[in-house]
């Protein structure tokens, strides 16, 4: 069963579409949307196990100019 999940992500001011296009590259990340308000983007997760959405989420954490990130992890009703 794959896993759906949504990160919301805080950048540095201006790198948001620098940031948005390194995002797209993981592998898992099904899609990515610039927006505007208090999030900078909305990453679109589908990956096969807790343990592919933790290395994931750790790895787009760590890239440099992201500031905050939140994981939302959803289930089909």
């Amino acid at each position: 069963m794959t896993l759906k999940a949504y990160l919301l992500v805080k950048t540095v001011p201006g790198k948001e579409y620098e940031i948005a296009v390194k995002i797209k590259g993981h592998r898992g990340v099904h899609d990515v949307t610039v927006t505007y308000g208090l999030w900078d983007m909305v990453v679109e997760i589908r990956v096969e196990n807790l343990y592919e959405l933790d290395k994931l989420v750790t790895n787009i954490r760590s890239l440099e100019g992201i500031e905050q990130t939140t994981t939302l992890l959803g289930h089909k009703i």
